[in-house]
């Protein structure tokens, strides 16, 4: 009991003040977790720019519009 309590102070002491171990650690559990949601996401991006998204700029019954050109309004400056 007394071995199993010596190496939990000693891997305590270790996370707490040696910054490498800290990182390597940090990497063991949560880096490979990283690595895959970024392969994931650029997966995604990749399959969403090939999928060519297309924006129509004016609508399809534009011509039937009764507004044409545009409409304007007076406007005065207020100072």
């Amino acid at each position: 009991m007394k071995i199993v309590f010596n190496i939990l102070i000693i891997f305590f002491l270790l996370i707490a003040f040696v910054p490498v171990f800290r990182r390597f650690m940090f990497h063991l559990l949560v880096g490979r977790q990283l690595v895959k949601e970024q392969k994931r996401q650029a997966k995604a991006y990749e399959q969403k720019t090939k999928a060519g998204i297309r924006v129509d700029t004016t609508p399809p019954d534009a011509s039937q519009s009764r507004f044409r050109g545009g409409e304007y309004v007076d406007y005065e400056d207020v100072k």
